[in-house]
């Protein structure tokens, strides 16, 4: 069963990182995108004011999640979480070799800086990714949302993720990149 989603606060999202894919129904998903390349597939989820990636490659399963921790998430494979303050910096190698980089960013801004950066992202996310706007959690006029956009390359997945608390007047970013070993390269343990 998934977890309710209710108006959720910049605060209260954690970063959370698995060696395993995580079952839909623990999660109300907005919008969904399967992307398959050659080499590895990859799933994108929005869940509310946050996300989900999965990428599978051969016997390797990364899960990156952003999401409120609650009661449904286990601590089975899971590599590290943390709640978002400020700006983090994290780096993981899997099995394969297969790398993992991440980044994100807490950024509160004043009204007037937060509202131009709203319009335009808002502008540029209707146009591409995954968008979902949260009507019923406006605030002043603006509509909380969530923004993924990724590129799939054929050795690498990036994904960039926004989600908008216009209440808070803050924005959470947060940047992905999934490494790939070259072809034919296999971890040495």
């Amino acid at each position: 069963m998934a977890a309710e989603t209710t108006q959720q606060r910049s605060a209260d999202l954690s970063f959370f990182l698995y060696r395993r894919a995580l079952h839909p129904e623990l999660f109300h998903i907005y919008l969904d995108r399967h992307v398959e390349l050659p080499r590895y597939q990859a799933d994108i989820w929005i869940t509310g004011l946050g996300h989900l990636v999965t990428l599978q490659i051969n016997g390797t399963m990364v899960t990156e999640l952003t999401s409120v921790a609650n009661e449904l998430l286990t601590d089975r494979n899971l590599i590290t979480q943390f709640r978002y303050r400020g700006e983090r910096d994290f780096q993981y190698r899997f099995e394969d070799d297969v790398r993992y980089i991440f980044s994100s960013q807490v950024e509160e801004m004043s009204e007037h800086i937060f509202r131009t950066t709203y319009r335009d992202l808002s502008r540029n996310a209707r146009k591409r990714g995954l968008f979902v706007p949260y009507k019923h959690w406006a605030v002043g006029g603006l509509e909380p949302f969530s923004y993924v956009d990724y590129e799939a390359r054929q050795r690498e997945f990036h994904v960039d993720a926004f989600h908008v608390f216009p209440g808070e007047w803050r924005i959470l970013r947060t940047q992905s990149i999934f490494e790939l070993p070259h072809a034919g390269r296999h971890a040495k343990r």
